[in-house]
């Protein structure tokens, strides 16, 4: 999801709610303590150098459960980021405590309020490593990312 899409659900609502795939909520007591864009420059296992924008919400749970962030609040921070930090509109990464760790999520919207989609580790190179999704059918391939002539892993 796209910080535009996020400011055009925040105009449909009053409340701000997140929901995590499993059904459960973020308490609803939480605080947008962080809005920011990060660049992420990288180079995979095959070589291929990758440039990444991400917009960040940091969410925090904090003790003062009286708290709760309105729609038009939630706009005004990210009016806010957008001319001070000029950060554009690139897809949404959510942060949020864990129990051990902070967790990071995509973000989509039901109608009613936003999902924190789990996020997932990859590898980007699949055609140089050889490495093929699980959904579709295995190829016999006798190459592999890890070989001693890799170039990859």
């Amino acid at each position: 999801m796209k910080l535009s899409e996020v400011k055009k659900a925040l105009v449909t609502l009053e409340k701000v709610d997140f929901q995590f795939e499993d059904g459960a909520f973020v308490p609803a007591h939480f605080h947008v303590t962080e809005v920011g864009q990060v660049e992420k420059r990288f180079i995979d296992c095959g070589g291929v150098i990758r440039n990444e924008k991400k917009v960040i919400f940091q969410l925090w749970n904090a003790n003062d459960f009286e708290h709760r962030l309105k729609a038009n609040k939630l706009l005004d921070i990210i009016k806010l980021s957008e001319d001070r930090l000029k950060i554009e509109d690139a897809e949404i990464e959510v942060e949020f405590q864990g129990k051990h760790t902070i967790g990071k999520y995509y973000l989509s919207f039901n109608g009613s309020h936003f999902v924190l989609l789990n996020t997932l580790t990859a590898c980007l190179a699949e055609d140089s490593c050889g490495i093929k999704p699980e959904h579709l059918p295995q190829k016999n391939n006798t190459s592999s990312c890890c070989s001693s002539t890799s170039e990859c892993c």
